[in-house]
């Protein structure tokens, strides 16, 4: 499939139908390596795909242009699902590679670039195409040193690769067409691959203030066109720790204690009008429940105690989530045991990492079974919590 998403500027990317594990992301709905083409005086290739993904790129791209004819390539960022065909690329087309200095650098470090070209950019440079000029933004760290936004100003498209991205695999090419859902995508894309930078979010934006933008064109997912003000907007409120009065809910369970006590506390959380969510972590993605705790006021996670320990699930998500540094919370910790009581300590000592204020009861720690008078304990403290502030 290819696209002219204005004249003579083609979608030429890829839809990756079957995609389920994107580096531990579980993509249930697929994703897109989106690249795009402008036939100029210099036909430009603005980023490319993964590498098994080569066959489909140049079958769009020949529907376009003879490959051979591409005359620049440009590498908004360098990781695989990017840039796994530009090597190919330059090799059938001798292409010059656009792109800055950390991109040059880590262009070397994946491939053998000997006899390449190159044009170094920074931010405020220009490139004139013909009919077109290119201007780069460097935005290190969104999510690698080497990041960069390529912008069209004739067009006023702004070629944006990671930033306002989504993992969905679909026919659909602009926001409009697939409507408000799409901003579910792009807050869990926010949440599992830009959070730990989010700090540096509101000046790359800014950066952009002073740019007439038609169109936002990602490197994963759909283009903006109808909704870009409000993306743009939305990427301001994730970053900036905004949170609802909302509660994300986290366990496992060994013979359902720990669950039973988690059920209490969002039942006395909901009783005060908190939005709840409850998730058991061995049975969803992780990704999905991080998109939820962007813009949640309590964090709540619970495990029995096993081996002196946490069970294994829930030091793995404790770990993908210190990573990712979601921070600005209220944390609870909870759970059942046998002999000993271990595990509220091991997820507290994550909470105190990310600076969470950490809100403690008896009830929180059950032995065994919990009975009847113990969960109406937790549902009391899950009341109490709401009235709770940062």
């Amino acid at each position: 499939m290819v696209l002219e998403i204005k004249k003579d500027i083609f979608w030429v990317g890829v839809i990756d139908w079957e995609v389920r594990d994107f580096h531990g992301y579980i993509t249930q709905d697929g994703s897109t390596y989106n690249s795009y083409l402008i036939k100029d005086n210099k036909n430009v290739l603005i980023d490319t795909a993964k590498s098994y993904m080569f066959d489909e790129l140049i079958e769009g791209i020949n529907k376009v242009i003879n490959p051979k004819e591409i005359d620049y390539v440009v590498v908004n960022h360098v990781e695989p699902d990017h840039s796994g065909c530009v090597d190919k690329i330059v090799k059938l087309s001798g292409a010059t590679v656009i792109t800055n200095e950390k991109g040059k650098e880590h262009l070397s470090l994946y491939y053998d670039t000997e006899g390449w070209d190159f044009i170094i950019v920074d931010t405020g440079d220009e490139i004139n195409i013909g009919n077109r000029t290119l201007k780069f933004i460097k935005t290190p760290m969104l999510h690698w040193p080497d990041n960069m936004l390529t912008y069209c100003v004739e067009d006023k498209i702004l070629f944006s690769n990671d930033a306002f991205g989504q993992h969905i695999a679909t026919s659909e090419r602009f926001d409009y067409e697939v409507g408000d859902i799409i901003f579910e995508y792009a807050k869990e894309y926010f949440a599992n691959i830009l959070m730990p930078y989010k700090m540096l979010i509101p000046n790359a934006i800014n950066s952009l203030k002073d740019l007439d933008i038609e169109l936002i064109c990602p490197s994963h997912g759909v283009i903006w066109k109808e909704m870009k003000d409000k993306i743009i907007k939305k990427y301001i409120d994730w970053a900036s720790d905004k949170v609802e009065n909302k509660a994300v809910i986290v366990y496992d369970t060994m013979y359902n204690s720990t669950k039973m006590m988690a059920h209490a506390i969002a039942n006395g959380l909901m009783e005060r009008g908190v939005n709840v969510k409850v998730y058991r972590i061995s049975e969803t993605p992780m990704n999905t429940i991080i998109r939820e705790m962007v813009d949640a006021k309590y964090i709540l996670i619970g495990s029995p105690t096993l081996n002196q320990n946490i069970l294994p699930n829930i030091a793995k998500f404790l770990a993908y989530m210190e990573g990712l540094r979601i921070t600005n919370k209220i944390g609870v910790a909870f759970g059942s045991y046998g002999w000993m009581e271990m595990a509220t300590e091991k997820i507290k000592d994550v909470f105190k990492k990310l600076n969470y204020k950490i809100v403690e009861d008896d009830c929180l720690k059950v032995r065994f079974a919990p009975k009847k008078e113990d969960l109406k304990k937790c549902y009391e403290f899950g009341k109490k919590l709401a009235e709770e502030d940062l």
